[in-house]
């Protein structure tokens, strides 16, 4: 029998205002690690928290798919999952497999070891933009500003146009916050913008291609057949959205990690040996990404609860980089944390983070520089948190520091 716990609110975003509900998940965690959730106005989720089954569940597409009601937890009419279907978060193996094979050409170590100096200069560009002022909206002015950077490069958008993107992105993902959402038709209409734009570029890459990804889209085949118009429209969308958002919240909330734990922040500035195992700490502590949802094919069971098929499983990779049967002490951030087997590109499985090596050299190499020539960086007002139940973000951190000639 379903257990039911007073007090457990996971799916409405105003759980996560004052940030991740961290002693809700320790609760679930303890007594109700496989829990089923109720869902306004639609069918209840399971809500599963503990780090071993969501890596069971993660390893076993063919038993929880992501393609049957989408990985975005929410039930949308048949329609919209048609459409979502063609994007690959939203796809199974085998297809989901070709097509990661075509953009993983996009993301081979060669690639990564060519954007290092970049990546470098873009770093070093944003913090000479800032230095001299002493002050800065550290979210919109440097964290974001990072892997728009990257990704409009990878992609090959035009620098020019990079902004433009920035903002259909934040309509599409802030649907649930109230300064970003405008009503769902505003979402819509960005992703038309987005599609739009995508098939501009990709028209001219088709006359005369050059070393990005939408080049790659355009001479790939799959079965022997090019992706189709709307195929190739997701993909941009996909790879635009997941390689801004993601590294962007990780940037803003590490550095708040890292303002909020003075001794730890001291540690790194002291020995800058432990910037790759800080980076693996900032991973774990703010998990960009809190949950996505799978479906399941058959009858079935997680721990030892029964699962019934077409049932939705939410797997909270939030909680389980906080488990403490897999971390010691989860709840104290230490910049020097080894093991540190965190979760937040995914629990192994088909959907393992394609971009996990460009977002680790993008947050080294902005932490180096950062340590290196704004060490005294501290808040000048509270940031201003991203209402949402799915990504951990923030939308502004005013920061001061002592100003430095750039």
């Amino acid at each position: 029998m379903a257990v039911h716990l007073e007090g457990v609110e996971l799916f409405d975003p105003d759980a996560y205002a004052d940030g991740v509900p961290h002693e809700t998940f320790a609760r679930l965690r303890r007594e109700a690690p496989v829990y089923r959730h109720e869902q306004p106005g639609a069918a209840p989720f399971w809500a599963v928290t503990r780090y071993r089954d969501i890596v069971a569940v993660s390893r076993d597409w063919a038993t929880y798919s992501s393609e049957r009601r989408g990985a975005l937890l929410g039930e949308p009419p048949e329609e919209v999952l048609a459409t979502q279907r063609l994007m690959m978060l939203n796809m199974d193996p085998p297809r989901h497999s070709k097509l990661r094979a075509l953009v993983n050409k996009g993301f081979t170590p060669r690639m990564i070891a060519q954007l290092t100096g970049p990546v470098r200069r873009v770093c070093d560009e944003l913090v000479d933009g800032v230095a001299e002022r002493g002050r800065c909206d550290f979210v919109t002015e440097v964290a974001a500003e990072l892997p728009l950077q990257v990704i409009a490069e990878l992609l090959g958008i035009p620098q020019s146009d990079r902004h433009q993107v920035f903002e259909w992105s934040n309509t599409m993902v802030g649907s649930d916050d109230p300064e970003w959402r405008g009503s769902p038709e505003d979402a819509q209409n960005a992703a038309m913008s987005m599609y739009a734009y995508a098939n501009e570029l990709a028209v001219q890459r088709k006359d005369s291609p050059r070393e990005d990804l939408v080049s790659v889209l355009m001479q790939a085949e799959v079965d022997g057949e090019q992706l189709t118009e709307m195929e190739f429209d997701l993909f941009f969308l996909l790879l635009a959205v997941a390689g801004n958002e993601t590294t962007r919240n990780l940037i803003s909330g590490g550095m708040l990690a890292l303002i909020q734990h003075p001794e730890e922040r001291r540690r790194l500035l002291d020995d800058r040996s432990l910037l790759d195992t800080a980076v693996e700490e900032l991973l774990r502590w703010v998990t960009p990404v809190m949950q996505f949802q799978r479906t399941a094919q058959r009858d079935t069971e997680i721990a030892g609860v029964p699962i019934a098929e077409g049932e939705r499983v939410a797997l909270y990779y939030v909680s389980a980089n906080r488990d403490e049967a897999v971390f010691d002490e989860p709840m104290r951030f230490d910049v020097g944390r080894s093991p540190n087997e965190h979760i937040t590109f995914g629990a192994g499985g088909p959907h393992f983070c394609l971009g996990n090596s460009l977002a680790r050299l993008e947050i080294r190499t902005m932490f180096d520089v950062l340590l290196e020539r704004l060490p005294d960086i501290e808040l000048d007002g509270p940031p201003r948190k991203l209402r949402s139940n799915f990504l951990n973000g923030l939308k502004s951190m005013p920061v001061r520091f002592s100003a430095a000639a750039s």
